[in-house]
C-alpha cells in the first residue's frame, strides 16, 4: 500500500484561457511587450528588470508567507483562523490574491508532510510567495511529485521519517496552497520576525523543512 496521498483542489477546473507549460499567460505577454518596446526605445535597462524581479521572487514575494507562517507559529488563534478561513486570515495581514483565487493553509506534522504541485501546469500563491521557481513549472516536477514524491524531497535534500506520510495537494487557479512547515524546536520566545527568518520560500510549498539558523539567537 502507497503511503503517499494525492488530493485535488475542488475539481481541478481550470479556465479554457489558462496556459500551459512554457506559454505566456496574457498579462506576462503584455508585460513582455512592454519591456520589448521600453527596452528597444532605451527608456530601460534590462538587467536593472532582473535585479527587480529576482528581488521579488527571492526576497519580497517569499517573506509576506514567512510572515504568516510566523505569525501561525506564535499566535494559536491566528493559526486556528488559517485552518478555517486562510483566504480571510491571510487578507488580514495585506497579502491577497488578485485573481480571485482562494487559499489554504495545510500544516505539517510529525505524522504529515505536505507538497504542493500543479499537475496541469504552474498555479502558484503569487500574493504570499511572490513568483514561482523555475522548477515548480518543470513537467519532470509535476508529473514526478505526485508519482515519488519521497524520492523528489529526497533530491531537495530533505529525508523524512519512514513513518511519515506525505500529503500531494494540486493547486489550481480557483484555490492554491500554502505549507505551514514544523516550528524548529529551541525557537522559544523567538519574535514572529525572528521566526520569519527560518522560512524559506520551498519549506512553503513543501520541498524544504523550517530550520533553526546555527548560532541564532533568541
Amino acid at each position: 500500500m502507497h503511503d503517499d496521498d494525492h488530493h485535488h483542489g475542488d475539481d481541478h477546473v481550470h479556465p479554457h484561457g489558462h496556459d500551459h507549460d512554457n506559454h505566456y499567460s496574457d498579462m506576462q505577454a503584455r508585460v513582455k511587450a512592454l519591456e520589448t518596446v521600453l527596452t528597444e526605445k532605451g527608456l530601460i535597462d534590462p538587467q536593472a528588470i532582473d535585479v527587480i524581479v529576482d528581488t521579488y521572487q527571492t526576497r519580497i514575494g517569499p517573506r509576506n508567507g514567512a510572515r504568516v507562517v510566523a505569525k501561525a507559529w506564535s499566535d494559536p488563534e491566528f493559526a486556528g483562523w488559517l485552518k478555517t478561513d486562510a483566504t480571510a486570515a491571510i487578507a488580514s495581514l495585506g497579502y491577497t490574491g488578485r485573481q480571485g483565487e482562494h487559499m489554504r493553509a495545510v500544516f505539517n506534522t510529525d505524522e504529515t508532510h505536505n507538497l504542493v504541485v500543479c499537475t496541469l501546469c504552474s498555479c502558484y500563491p503569487w500574493s504570499v510567495l511572490g513568483l514561482p521557481p523555475v522548477w515548480y513549472k518543470a513537467p519532470s516536477y509535476r508529473s514526478r511529485a505526485v508519482i515519488d514524491p519521497r524520492g523528489v524531497l529526497a533530491e531537495f535534500g530533505v529525508t523524512l521519517p519512514e513513518g511519515q506520510k506525505i500529503r500531494v495537494w494540486d493547486s489550481t487557479a480557483e484555490l492554491r496552497y500554502l505549507v505551514i512547515p514544523q516550528r524548529p524546536a529551541g525557537t522559544e520566545g523567538w519574535s514572529e520576525e525572528q521566526l520569519a527568518d527560518l522560512v524559506s520560500r520551498d519549506a512553503m510549498i513543501g520541498a524544504g523543512v523550517a530550520a533553526a539558523l546555527p548560532g541564532a539567537a533568541a
